[in-house]
């Protein structure tokens, strides 16, 4: 759906970032609230890493999570802005770069920062 003529323009974010963001904030989910289930033993001197972090800086870690959420949610809201002003009017364009600015933050707000879209489609 990278159409771009008729204010529908959305384009995916790649696999890889995709998959690297999911996986870092599902493991940083994990060792936030449920620091005891973590295999740290098997994860070699990264799980030792982590069991420090856990450990001694628990709070950080805590407070940490909510502000990549924060920051996720702000973006995503950033990512409705910029669709309004580079003419991208279609509202299931705009849901699609919420939920995915959302879910993965930097890998899809800059794709859409990157859009340069026709002169005559751009708002202001």
């Amino acid at each position: 759906m990278a159409r771009a003529n008729d204010g529908a323009y959305f384009k995916r974010s790649s696999l890889f970032w995709m998959l690297t963001i999911t996986l870092s904030l599902g493991f940083y989910t994990w060792t936030v609230f449920w620091p005891d289930q973590v295999p740290y033993a098997s994860m070699g001197p990264l799980g030792s890493f982590f069991q420090y972090l856990v450990k001694q800086h628990f709070t950080v870690m805590y407070y940490g999570w909510w502000l990549v959420w924060m920051i996720h949610i702000s973006e995503a809201f950033y990512s409705q802005k910029l669709c309004r002003d580079k003419g991208v009017d279609s509202q299931l364009a705009r849901s699609m770069w919420f939920v995915q600015t959302f879910l993965f933050g930097i890998a899809s707000l800059g794709l859409l920062m990157k859009y340069r879209p026709d002169a005559r489609l751009k708002r202001h």
